[in-house]
């Protein structure tokens, strides 16, 4: 039997992150109670945080203390996200993926560490193939330009064979300035690279969302289906109460605040 489309849905305003981090919980839930009758939907989410800094699951408070004061004091937001990975940065000029899909729909069911290396190899895929980008092979999880420059991470949360969380791949120089700001993901020696940079020519957000919905379809083997909100229910519902808020959310800090 063939595996039902994805359904993906792009907000064209970037998100508060703690308020995006909720919508994923409650496609979580959805996902859960409508599995039991096999009706649930698979979901790629496609979007832009408003500028977040963001620690990993296994990082403490005392850990983050320090941090937690420095940039707030710039103008980001600040969030303990329950994703693997350490402190990194999301904000406009970066695309992020949130795929909510259940890993246990093949037979067998597909493993968290495939999973990962799927969506790594997606994104390397989409950037040779659209722009012509290289990537290096890394240790670290995540897409390089060359050994010392990073251009995707990805942090990813599995339960119930259900997954949250996922990648960020930055687009635009927009990034790069809050990036500076902190040693991302533990790398001390890596510093963050964009498409953008990489092509030397300008590239934009939402050109890059085409690309990536190809290509996700592709290195998962799946149908990729538009998601209308106003026709989805609950969940459409909780789509459309977000992007009210974003709108709502009035504009962003475009680079870091001086101290």
């Amino acid at each position: 039997m063939p595996l039902p489309p994805v359904l993906y849905h792009y907000f064209c305003t970037p998100l508060p992150y703690t308020r995006t981090l909720l919508l994923q919980e409650k496609i979580h839930q959805l996902q859960l109670a409508a599995r039991r009758s096999s009706s649930h939907h698979d979901i790629l989410l496609l979007l832009e945080h408003r500028p977040v800094y963001t620690s990993g699951r296994r990082q403490t408070e005392q850990e983050l203390h320090a941090d937690r004061a420095r940039l707030t004091s710039i103008g980001a937001e600040f969030a303990v996200a329950a994703r693997g990975g350490q402190l990194t940065y999301h904000g406009p000029g970066q695309l992020v993926g949130y795929p909510l899909l259940d890993l246990a729909r093949t037979s067998p069911p597909i493993g968290i560490r495939d999973y990962i290396c799927i969506m790594q190899k997606m994104i390397q895929s989409y950037l040779l193939r659209t722009h012509g980008i290289n990537h290096v092979p890394s240790d670290h999880t995540g897409v390089f330009l060359d050994p010392v420059t990073k251009i995707a991470s990805i942090g990813v949360q599995v339960r119930h064979r259900l997954t949250t969380h996922g990648f960020a791949m930055n687009v635009t120089k927009e990034p790069l300035e809050w990036f500076g700001q902190v040693v991302a993901c533990g790398l001390v020696d890596v510093k963050a690279g964009c498409i953008t940079e990489a092509k030397g020519k300008n590239v934009r957000v939402e050109d890059v969302v085409p690309g990536i919905i190809d290509a996700f379809g592709t290195l998962y083997g799946r149908d990729m289906v538009k998601l209308y909100p106003q026709n989805a229910g609950e969940l459409g519902e909780a789509i459309l109460a977000l992007e009210e808020d974003a709108l709502a959310a009035g504009e962003w800090l475009r680079a870091p605040s001086p101290n």
